[in-house]
């Protein structure tokens, strides 16, 4: 089996981080800042998707110095990497030992995503990771359809696993397996609106469900 990963939210307990930056970085550009709650709504999508979706409208300009300024600010606290959610090492160690393969889905930049994994000497962990700055933003499956053609995987040997609604509709567009978690940045009723097969509350929950 295929068991495709989010990543912040899902694996990385980074809301807190991401949502912090973006205020800072809202406050360079100018720009009104946004509640915890409103830049939660908008995780898991590409960086340009998440900010024209916080701020419609807006003109280009502002647009991009937000941009800049939360991936500066973003790589300035990521100095003190954030934490992986408990049970995370231990569930993907075993389901890699079990013969599954693990791959990971994410709205990061590849930039980001290379950091990140640098961070945690995962460089050459998982069997494959596919990020919105090569490929389309969630919603959109198509990271998901790269992924499963690299991996050799028919749609029905996969599962996705995340924490927000774009995680879970992407999957639903290919008819792939969806599994929800409870702890990310979207609250139960967005991803029970995708009917996802099981919503868990710890990753731990996820080796008994599969």
């Amino acid at each position: 089996m295929l068991v495709i990963f989010d990543w912040d939210g899902t694996l990385l307990n980074s809301l807190a981080k991401i949502s912090h930056c973006l205020q800072l970085a809202a406050a360079d550009a100018g720009l009104e800042r946004r509640s915890d709650d409103d830049i939660r709504g908008i995780i898991g999508l590409g960086l340009y998707e998440a900010l024209a979706t916080l701020y419609p409208g807006a003109p280009q300009a502002p647009l991009e110095l937000l941009r800049e300024r939360y991936s500066h600010h973003f790589m300035i606290k990521d100095q003190s990497p954030c934490q992986l959610y408990p049970g995370v090492q231990e569930t993907l160690d075993e389901l890699k030992s079990s013969g599954h393969h693990i791959a990971v889905a994410t709205g990061k930049s590849r930039k980001g995503l290379d950091r990140v994994l640098g961070n945690l000497g995962w460089e050459s962990y998982f069997h494959a990771t596919r990020c919105a700055d090569e490929t389309l933003s969630k919603p959109d499956p198509l990271m998901l359809s790269e992924l499963l053609t690299e991996l050799d995987f028919p749609v029905q040997e996969a599962v996705m696993v995340g924490d927000t609604e774009f995680d879970l509709a992407m999957a639903a567009e290919l008819g792939m397996r969806r599994i929800g978690v409870s702890y990310g940045a979207h609250p139960l009723p967005r991803l029970r609106s995708r009917d996802p097969e099981a919503i868990i509350d710890s990753m731990e929950e996820l080796l008994r469900h599969l």
